[in-house]
């Protein structure tokens, strides 16, 4: 009989001749985000991938020409400085002055931006490399890429233009296959998908498509099997994470399809115990 389960002193100079430098310190801690610094050529270096990991960006994001809008009046209204090859001024942060725009990094690329830039990397956005770009750049929001996760998923794959990114692909694509990264990955897959605020669970036909994505080239027969069980049982409409993982367990450690050495005693999600009775009642 099926069984169910409910389970983050003011810069000084005694140089008449240094004041517009202090000036200029002043300003940086009155904003709150001028840095005045010599850069290296190594820290140049990582500023520009950093400038084309941003303009890749925005070239996904929405609203990006309000970005570029509050970025102009911000240096026009407010930087009255000259560049020169002995100092410039990094904005670490776009201030509140930025023409309404509070945070930069709080702009996004929605899921039209994914979408096309699904398009250039030619892929569908439904591969599971896009869900895999996500899991890289730790993305909270499905359909969704901050700033700030962009730059820590491009900056890791070392990927600054499109051509850069599509070949890295192929490398994350290993790199999410090691059994180290695996686990993480697949209960990332679950996470990812919950779109709503205070949600657990996901239901079953959103299980079987996430299924057949994560799981299903590593073990068909298995996930063959258990998305035709989930689609014809009638004791659960949504599966939580328990649950989820136990499905991953059950793949990587469950002799199939003989099933001998899966033992009912042992702490399995009980949506599996009923799994592995239909398994074996259909055998007969």
């Amino acid at each position: 009989m099926p069984r169910t389960s409910s389970r983050k002193g003011t810069t000084n100079s005694t140089a008449s001749g240094n004041s517009s430098t202090v000036d200029l310190f002043r300003a940086g801690d009155a904003m709150g985000s001028l840095v005045l610094y010599f850069p290296s050529a190594s820290g140049k270096a990582a500023s520009k991938e950093l400038e084309r990991i941003d303009q890749l960006f925005y070239s996904y994001a929405s609203n990006s020409s309000d970005i570029f809008s509050a970025i102009t009046g911000l240096i026009n209204s407010h930087l009255f400085l000259i560049m020169s090859s002995h100092f410039y001024i990094r904005l670490s942060r776009v201030p509140d002055i930025c023409l309404g725009v509070s945070n930069l990094e709080s702009f996004v690329s929605s899921p039209e931006g994914i979408e096309s830039l699904c398009s250039d990397l030619e892929v569908d956005h439904t591969d599971v490399r896009v869900l895999m770009l996500a899991w890289k750049m730790q993305a909270e929001k499905q359909g969704y890429f901050t700033l700030d996760e962009w730059r820590s998923g491009l900056k890791g794959l070392r990927a600054d233009t499109i051509l850069k990114l599509k070949k890295a692909l192929l490398d994350l694509e290993k790199e999410v296959r090691r059994p180290s990264n695996f686990a993480d990955f697949y209960s990332y897959a679950f996470r990812y998908c919950l779109t709503e605020e205070k949600q657990k669970s996901i239901d079953i036909e959103s299980i079987c498509l996430l299924l057949d994505l994560v799981l299903g080239s590593h073990f068909r027969p298995q996930i063959d099997a258990l998305i035709q069980y989930l689609k014809i049982q009638i004791d659960y409409k949504v599966i939580n994470m328990d649950q989820w993982m136990g499905f991953y367990r059950f793949c990587n450690e469950i002799s199939f399809p003989d099933l001998s050495n899966y033992d009912p005693d042992l702490a399995w999600p009980l949506i599996l115990d009923n799994f592995v009775d239909w398994l074996r009642s259909k055998r007969g």
